[in-house]
Formats: C-alpha cells, structure tokens, sequence
C-alpha cells in the first residue's frame, strides 16, 4: 500500500514540475539595459519605436520586462559613468545607441550581450571583428554603408555645380570620421571638388575655420557624422547661414535646426530593427551569430525655407527623390 502511494506522489511530482517550472520562467522579469550617448530631439521618438517593437513581440515592460537607461548626453564622462553602472547591474542584454555608447560599453563588459544603432564604421572601431562574423558580445546596426559618404558630396554638386571647394566637417579622433574623409577624398576628384577638412573637437577651432574656408568662394560645406558635431549642430547651422554655404548633413536633426539639406538613414526602422536583435538574444541566441546590418532605406530631407534664404534653386531632380520637404 505504502509503495503505490509512493509512486503515485512520484508521478504527480514527475508531472507537475514541468508546469511549476514553466509558470515560474512565465514570471521572470528579464531585464534590458540602455545607454544613449548623444540625446536628440529625436532620441524619444526613437526609444519609443523600439519600445513599441518589443511589445508587439511580447514583452511587457513592468511585467516581462524591466529597463534600465542612462542618457549621456554626448559628455564622454557621463557616458563612462553610465556604461560602468549599467555593467554592474548585470542586465540580461543591453541596447547601447551610438559610437561612444558602444565603445565604454565594451571596455567594462566582455560578457554581457550588446546590441548597438548608430554606429559609424564598427569594423574600423573594433566593436566587432566583421559585419558578417562579430565574434564578440556586441552586434548591431551600423548607421550607414561606407560609400553613402561619397552620397553627400554629390548632393552638394547638385544644389551648388559651381562649387570647387567642400569644407568637410569631421571627428579625426574616431575611426568613423576617419572612414567617412576617405571616402570623401576617393569621390572628390571626378567631382571636381576640392576638400577642406575641419575637426570639430573644439568650437572655437570650428567658428574660426569655417571663417577661413569660407573666404576662398564656390564652396560648399559636408558635415559628417559624429556625436560631436550633432552636440554643436546649432553652431554649426548658424555658421552655415552667416557665411551663405550650401551644406549637406549626415544627420537630419541638423534640418530640424534649420540646416539646408540632410541624407542619412531611417533610424526609427534600425531601432525596431534592433528591438528584434534584442528579442532574439532574450530568447538565447549570442550576439557573435548575429550579423551587423547596414541601412537599406535612407532618407532625403531638404529645408526649402534655408534653401530660399540662401538664394538657392533646388533642382527639381532632386526635389522628386526628397521623402521630406520643410517648406
């Protein structure tokens, strides 16, 4: 008698631990880390896309899912700050959004997955060891492919033929400015254009190179992407006024702040993107099997209203490929 009860209890303990241990993996809170480096006007927008993503694929914040953010606010010792608490804290995967955000991130944890956006050149940073094999615990989306560089400058041969010379505005201090120039430099000779390249470290050193560079005539201005000149964009688009220079941005919250033309990729569709990376990672993949994707959409963006103040005809060639016209 005593044996069957036994093995009865045996049984139901054999069935019921499968569902006890399946209600309780149903009630773990994963928990997601996010580091912002460069906040924008469009960062909420954008978090908000990504958000939404994770949502539709079923995770719930305050009920599958916790976050944890830090916004850097393109200061390099917040960042690091950030990067170190967000390490300690031990999330199960963490959305790192920027260049600078990805690069702390990677210096204090080895272990931790990390899915970055808005990556310049992560090849040439290091982050990963190819676009197609990353090979660490980071992968992600890289904010452009390497020959949209040579894009920009084409745009401001369209909006400016008479143009010979292109300041270039560049962080030579990040292999993603460094990439970008030599792009630039391999494009500039069929178009007849010669580059002027200017750090943006400094915003003294910017005020008073563009000055220069805009004594020479027929010039237009390229800026390329990096957190520090979107931290100087409204410096950068006042100069552009005062001195009447064509400029085309890497970034489109420079036409926001009133800049002439920007083309740069669909960054709300890498973020949900990134949110399927990250809904992939929760459910066991490894960041090292997943591959780093370029942008397949980019998009045209074209301030007619700067257009008109600096006594600009857009062609209307161009005008038909733009997805937004600020009027």
């Amino acid at each position: 008698m005593r044996r069957r009860r036994f093995i009865a209890l045996v049984a139901m303990t054999a069935v019921g631990w499968p569902l006890v241990a399946q209600a309780q993996r149903a009630n773990v809170v994963r928990r997601i880390g996010v580091l912002t480096g460069a906040s924008t006007p469009d960062s909420d927008k954008r978090l908000k896309v990504f958000v939404e993503e994770l949502e539709r694929l079923g995770w719930t914040e305050g009920v599958t899912v916790q976050f944890e953010s830090r916004r850097g606010g393109g200061d390099p010792d917040a960042i690091r700050r950030y990067a170190g608490e967000l390490a300690e804290i031990a999330p199960d995967v963490i959305f790192a959004i920027g260049g600078p955000a990805t690069e702390r991130l990677l210096q204090v944890t080895q272990k931790i997955p990390i899915v970055f956006s808005i990556v310049p050149d992560p090849v040439g940073s290091g982050f990963v060891n190819s676009l197609s094999r990353p090979g660490r615990n980071a992968t992600g989306f890289s904010q452009f492919a390497s020959s949209v560089s040579g894009k920009w400058l084409e745009i401001l041969k369209q909006i400016m033929p008479e143009v010979e010379r292109a300041a270039v505005l560049r962080d030579s201090k990040v292999p993603g400015g460094v990439s970008q120039f030599a792009v630039l430099e391999s494009v500039a000779p069929s178009l007849g254009i010669k580059l002027i390249p200017i750090d943006v470290q400094e915003a003294e050193q910017i005020s008073n190179e563009v000055e220069t560079a805009a004594e020479t005539g027929k010039i237009g201005l390229i800026v390329a992407s990096s957190t520090n000149a979107l931290q100087r964009r409204d410096l950068i688009v006042r100069l552009a006024a005062r001195y009447g220079l064509p400029a085309v941005y890497a970034q489109r919250e420079f036409v926001g702040a009133g800049g002439l033309i920007s083309y740069a990729a669909d960054f709300p569709a890498q973020f949900r993107s990134a949110a399927g990376y990250v809904d992939r990672i929760l459910k066991g993949e490894k960041p090292s099997d997943l591959p780093v994707q370029e942008p397949t959409k980019y998009e045209l963006l074209i301030n007619l209203k700067t257009a008109r103040t600096l006594g600009l005809t857009v062609p209307p060639t161009l005008l038909a490929t733009a997805d937004e016209v600020i009027e």
